[in-house]
C-alpha cells in the first residue's frame, strides 16, 4: 500500500512537471466545461418537451444527441490536450492553437469515434437504470471494461492513421501487450485526487459547521461552502489536465517505449497491476 500511495505521488509530480513547463494545458479543460454548461443548457428546452410528449422515440433522439454532444466536446478537447502533451514529451514547446490544430485535423475521426462512445454510454446507462443487484454490478463491470479497453484511444486518435474502430482495437492491444491481458487498479492519479478532496471536504465543512454551532449562525456556512465548491473545481481542472498529459505518457510508452524523460518506465509501469499467474 505504501509502495502504491509513494508511485502514485511519482505520477502526479511528472505530470504536474509538464504542467508547470505548460499552464497553458489548463485552457483545454477550462473550455470544455465552459462549452459542456453551454451544452447542457441547450438541451434543457427540448428534454422538456420530450418528457411533456412521453415519446419513447423522442427521448432516445433527445437523449442520444445529448450524450453525442458532451462525449464529442470531451473528446475533441482532450484529443487537443493530448496532441499538446505529446509534442512537450518530444522536446517541444506546444502553444493552446498546437493542441487545437492538431484536434481540428482529426475532426472526422473525433466525429466518429464520438459516435460509437455516446452509443456505449447511452446503452450502458440504460442497461444500469434498468437493473438491479447483480445485473447492475454486471453492467458496471462491462463498462469499466470499456474504460479500460480505450483508455488509449484518444493519444491513438491523434497520432495514428486509424478509423475510430480501429483506435478502440488499437488502444486495448496496447495496454494488453503493456500490461498483460486484466488490469486491476485505476489510474494513480486519481488516488491522489481523491485525498486532496477529502482533505478540502474535512478542511472546509468541519469548521464551517463547528463555527455554526458556537456562533449560532448558519451562514458561516456559506463561504465554507463556496470555498469547498472552488476548491472541487479547481481540483477537478487539474485531474482532467494531469489526465490528459499521463495518457499522452502512457501511450507514447506502449507504443514506442519512451516516455519523453518526464516519466520513468517503472513509474508509468506500476500505474497497473499486472495479472496475477496462478500456481498449477
Amino acid at each position: 500500500m505504501i509502495e502504491r500511495i509513494k508511485n502514485s505521488w511519482e505520477l502526479v509530480k511528472a505530470s504536474f512537471s509538464i504542467l508547470s513547463a505548460d499552464k497553458e494545458l489548463l485552457i483545454y479543460p477550462i473550455l470544455s466545461s465552459i462549452a459542456l454548461l453551454i451544452v447542457s443548457a441547450t438541451f434543457i428546452i427540448p428534454t422538456i418537451f420530450a418528457g411533456v410528449f412521453d415519446s419513447i422515440i423522442v427521448s432516445i433522439i433527445v437523449m442520444f444527441f445529448f450524450y453525442f454532444a458532451q462525449y464529442f466536446v470531451i473528446t475533441f478537447a482532450n484529443s487537443a490536450l493530448v496532441g499538446a502533451a505529446l509534442i512537450r514529451l518530444q522536446g517541444g514547446d506546444p502553444t493552446v492553437s498546437d493542441g487545437f490544430r492538431i484536434a481540428v485535423n482529426r475532426i472526422g475521426i473525433i466525429f466518429g469515434y464520438t459516435a460509437i462512445a455516446a452509443t456505449v454510454g447511452m446503452i450502458l446507462r440504460a442497461l444500469s437504470e434498468r437493473s438491479r443487484g447483480l445485473g447492475r454490478l454486471a453492467v458496471n463491470l462491462v463498462g469499466m471494461a470499456w474504460n479500460m479497453a480505450t483508455f488509449l484511444a484518444v493519444p491513438v486518435l491523434v497520432v495514428e492513421d486509424v478509423g475510430p474502430f480501429e483506435a478502440v482495437k488499437r488502444s486495448a492491444e496496447l495496454l494488453k501487450k503493456t500490461w498483460g491481458e486484466q488490469i486491476a487498479g485505476n489510474l494513480s492519479i486519481g488516488l491522489i485526487s481523491g485525498l486532496i478532496s477529502l482533505g478540502l471536504f474535512i478542511g472546509t465543512l468541519v469548521p464551517g459547521i463547528v463555527l455554526s454551532v458556537v456562533l449560532n449562525n448558519w451562514l458561516v456556512m456559506i463561504p465554507a461552502a463556496l470555498i469547498l465548491i472552488l476548491g472541487l473545481m479547481i481540483l477537478g481542472l487539474l485531474g482532467s489536465t494531469l489526465n490528459g498529459i499521463y495518457a499522452a505518457a502512457v501511450y507514447r510508452y506502449a507504443a514506442e517505449g519512451e516516455t519523453g524523460g518526464y516519466f520513468t518506465p517503472e513509474v508509468v509501469q506500476g500505474a497497473f497491476r499486472p495479472k496475477q499467474l496462478k500456481e498449477i
